[in-house]
């Protein structure tokens, strides 16, 4: 698989991603439950400093949200 070339409408700009992410951080954090989503310092630490690892930890948050609703609704 050969990587896209830079003036691609498919690359993503690393402040793009970074901005995006923040935007996806911003309204999970209004609806996850408390202590779901790591702050942006403890994924440093426990994923890495790349904007991958920031997809990552908010994908588990969200898992992990949609697992509390799920037990919480069939209580």
């Amino acid at each position: 698989m050969t990587p896209e070339p830079l003036n691609s409408p498919v690359a993503i700009e690393p402040t793009g991603e970074r901005a995006a992410l923040k935007l996806v951080r911003m309204a999970m954090e209004q609806v996850c439950p408390a202590g779901v989503l790591p702050s942006e310092e403890a994924i440093l630490g426990l994923y890495g400093p790349e904007p991958i690892h920031e997809g990552e930890a908010l994908a588990k948050a969200i898992i992990e949200t949609v697992e509390r609703l799920t037990k919480q609704a069939r209580r």
